[in-house]
């Protein structure tokens, strides 16, 4: 009954409003919230059996938009991500048009980086062997070989909102961080160097650490192919929680079945999901999580403050935050 009285309330508002907002994926209280940002603006749910006649008049949609709904919409003007990947929306119609795309990049970066370590760390500290052996009721202290990140040498391919957080864990750890990016990153006291991606080779043979935490585009798929595992030090640690396809699933098994890397700590994988009976499941020095880095207790609230200065600056015709370069992919 709420939902409906919402509706109803958002149909009232559409007559007196310049601007409609169609919202994928949110709840009542949540719609509720954005629509108190501007009178200028009516936010209304999306009625998923009759989605595309809704979008009809929209100027903006959150949360998705497809070939099909990008042709029925012929007001659209933005298009609003919950996510900060947009590989899934550069279909060319709008990719080529003038319809502002943003994301929700930086501010999934603290709860991804946090990740990233803790798959890490399990694998440096020897967690994920020893976890285990609780059941068993045991102790054998002299079974594990820990090391320590202080003093390594950390390599983050993407340093943008993710890779920026992850280089501030790295560097509270002693670690020396060294990035790759194709932007001109502004000095950071946590990064020694960075170096554009066509000299990522020139860097690799350096880490103990690769953490792989760049956007999935054209330029990048496969950036990490058999030649930069190959070049990897002996004993070093793979950690992707970013995109799979950035990286090649094969090289990485053949680079796990010969000892040259220690570890791997995956939260992306190619294919997504990772099937039943895949070689990277047989490891005992892979740990392997379900594409839940970007899951956290203060996400919601940091994407819903994005979302609500989006909503007051498209209502007053501003520039709003994280714009995608849609060409780029980021």
């Amino acid at each position: 009954m709420k939902t409906l009285a919402l509706l109803f309330a958002a149909a009232i508002l559409l007559s007196a409003a310049s601007k409609k907002i169609v919202v994928v994926g949110m709840g009542p209280a949540e719609i509720e919230e954005m629509g108190r940002v501007s009178p200028d603006v009516a936010v209304v749910a999306a009625d998923e059996r009759n989605l595309t006649a809704q979008v009809a008049d929209a100027d903006a949609i959150f949360g998705t938009i497809s070939p099909e709904l990008f042709a029925a919409d012929k007001k659209l003007k933005w298009v609003q991500t919950y996510s900060a990947g947009v590989e899934t929306y550069r279909f060319p119609a709008f990719t080529n048009s003038d319809v502002v795309l943003t994301n929700c990049k930086v501010i999934q970066g603290p709860e991804i980086a946090d990740h990233a370590f803790a798959l890490l760390l399990s694998l440096t500290r020897q967690l994920n062997q020893i976890i285990p052996m609780r059941t068993k009721e045991e102790w054998p202290r002299g079974a594990f070989h820990p090391i320590e990140l202080r003093g390594k040498t950390a390599l983050i391919i993407g340093v943008g909102g993710i890779g920026q957080q992850i280089a501030q864990r790295a560097n509270a750890f002693g670690m020396k961080v060294i990035g790759v990016d194709p932007k001109d990153i502004p000095f950071s006291p946590y990064i020694s160097k960075v170096v554009p991606p066509d000299r990522l080779d020139s860097v690799i043979p350096e880490a103990d650490v690769i953490f792989v935490s760049a956007p999935h585009t054209p330029q990048s798929e496969g950036m990490i192919g058999p030649k930069q595992f190959e070049m990897m030090k002996k004993g070093a640690y793979f950690i992707a929680v970013s995109r799979g396809k950035l990286y090649n699933t094969q090289a990485l098994v053949k680079a796990l079945d010969s000892r040259q890397l220690a570890g791997a700590g995956l939260d992306v994988t190619n294919p997504e999901p990772l099937p039943a009976g895949h070689a990277l499941w047989k490891f005992d020095n892979v740990i392997i999580t379900p594409h839940i880095a970007g899951q956290s207790d203060g996400i919601g609230a940091r994407r819903m403050d994005l979302i609500k200065e989006n909503i007051a600056r498209f209502a007053k015709g501003e520039t709003m935050l994280n714009v995608v370069d849609k060409v780029k992919g980021y």
